[in-house]
């Protein structure tokens, strides 16, 4: 099996997003990691779905590991820019961070 390069958490909970938007970015996440070539092989990156992350507001909300990069109010646009400008090219979009882990 090969190893993931990234892990990214969607929250899907109706807590931090009470219109429960973190489904459609869930969803929409695999279309765009198929379409940036990111499902499969060295640069591969891994999706999950959570019910909660504990941050209950401002959300949907997406986390990016190993990095530990939180995003928060993240639409189908800003999720294009995560993709590609992170998950593919390693710069994260700092004008949606919230938080870093240490």
């Amino acid at each position: 099996m090969e190893r993931y390069t990234r892990h990214v958490l969607v929250c899907t909970g109706g807590f931090c997003s009470p219109d429960r938007r973190g489904r459609e970015i869930y969803a929409e996440l695999a279309r765009l990691l198929q379409r940036e070539g990111l499902l499969f092989g060295p640069t591969r990156v891994k999706r999950g779905e959570t019910p909660c992350l504990g941050v209950c507001t401002g959300g949907p909300i997406v986390v990016v590991y190993p990095e530990g990069v939180w995003y928060w109010s993240v639409t189908p646009k800003l999720l294009e820019r995560i993709v590609v400008e992170h998950l593919k090219h390693g710069r994260v979009v700092e004008d949606a961070v919230f938080h870093r882990l240490p």
